[in-house]
């Protein structure tokens, strides 16, 4: 299987990825054939910071779990509102 086949199951969800010239956290929008689009996550202002557009064959590591994703999900989801009807 290759990683970006493993990529797909993990769309919209937060994770950390390592490519060949950096590491960001941030969410997986999007895993295609040939690239990934990740919405990189300022962790300081639990913002958006910008989108990129990765070459898969570059990504060198992926984490899906652990204690900072943990926590940055958990920030994330702290600052969502509930809609009232």
């Amino acid at each position: 299987m290759k990683l970006v086949e493993k990529l797909k199951e993990y769309e919209n969800q937060y994770l950390f990825i390592r490519w060949a010239t950096g590491g960001e956290y941030g969410k997986l929008m999007y895993a295609g054939d040939d690239f990934i689009e990740f919405n990189i996550i300022d962790v300081d202002t639990m913002s958006y910071r910008e989108t990129m557009l990765i070459y898969a064959p570059l990504i060198l590591e992926v984490s899906i779990g652990g204690a900072d994703i943990a926590r940055i999900v958990a920030e994330v989801s702290s600052q969502m509102t509930l809609h009232e009807k």
